[in-house]
């Protein structure tokens, strides 16, 4: 090989690995505020699945395998159309996205959107959870194109089923549903339909600037803020009746109880007593964490 050659060759190199990296930034700065709530509490239910079935090491890591990219590619084709749909909001609410600080254009998120939904389709279907993944893609067109995220009650119902669906997709990656997991698969769904508005109180200057009718803002903030609080107070024994108590009362159960009630409480007190943008989206990300934490209970109990 030549002189040129190994020029001609070093600079492509350091080009496509220039490209990698800039890519690889670029999906940080558009899914990296979402990694606690679509991509750890997953990997945490095949565990609990994992458990459940007694599954072999080759199984756990091929499911953590699927079920880790079937979940980041419904994060990313979720975060991408939305924030190609909330540039305007994003200006306001969170001024370092990509788009708003240019370090992409419109044209270039528009293209990655579509292959990741191509992408996510075609994964769905190889691994067999393909009414899933289409369930997924619903809630993500609906979501950020359809305008369903206007309104609280259908903007809420659609994180909820979102939650439901892409928990249900890695289970059935391990082993077919069972009831007991239908009752997690459910009650996930319901709390993050009825609670997720917590995640707007931070939002609340942006979501007025385009129009969008959030829990917030059609009953008031502080009437919201009571409601919430109120919420996550009862969300303790929510958890207990439903999933842990079916578990039977052993010690472990019990410390999972106890983890999750003092997240829920400590999040009730914070939505009441902090009221900053910066503060609710602190309290936001502790309520991702109990997330975390209740899925993790889910290896114990199960």
């Amino acid at each position: 090989m030549d002189v040129q050659t190994k020029v001609v060759s070093a600079n492509l190199t350091t080009s496509l690995y220039k490209s990698l990296v800039r890519e690889l930034h670029l999906i940080w700065q558009f899914t990296g505020r979402d990694i606690s709530s679509t991509i750890i509490p997953p990997i945490l239910f095949i565990l609990a699945a994992g458990h459940y079935v007694q599954s072999s090491f080759t199984e756990l890591f091929f499911t953590l395998f699927s079920g880790t990219l079937f979940v980041w590619l419904y994060l990313f084709s979720f975060c991408l159309s939305n924030q190609i749909a909330g540039v305007e909001e994003d200006r306001i609410n969170k001024p370092n996205r990509p788009l708003v600080t240019g370090k992409i254009s419109l044209h270039g998120a528009l293209m990655r959107w579509f292959l990741s939904m191509g992408i996510f389709t075609f994964i769905g279907w190889y691994f067999g959870v393909l009414e899933w993944a289409l369930i997924c893609q619903m809630v993500v067109v609906l979501h950020n194109f359809g305008g369903w995220d206007k309104h609280w009650i259908t903007k809420n119902f659609l994180i909820g089923l979102g939650t439901f669906a892409h928990l249900a997709a890695v289970w059935q990656l391990m082993t077919p549903i069972t009831p007991i997991a239908w009752r997690w698969l459910f009650v996930m769904g319901a709390i993050w339909s009825t609670l997720v508005a917590l995640q707007d109180l931070r939002d609340i200057e942006g979501d007025l600037a385009v129009n969008r009718s959030t829990f917030p803002i059609a009953f008031g903030e502080t009437a919201s803020r009571f409601i919430l609080s109120l919420g996550f107070g009862f969300l303790p024994f929510v958890t207990h009746f439903i999933l842990m108590m079916p578990a039977q009362n052993t010690a472990s159960t019990l410390a999972c109880d106890i983890v999750l009630a003092v997240f829920s409480w400590l999040i009730a007190a914070r939505i009441v007593l902090n009221r900053s943008p910066r503060e609710d989206h602190q309290t936001y990300m502790l309520f991702t964490y109990w997330y975390c934490l209740v899925l993790a209970s889910a290896i114990v109990v199960l």
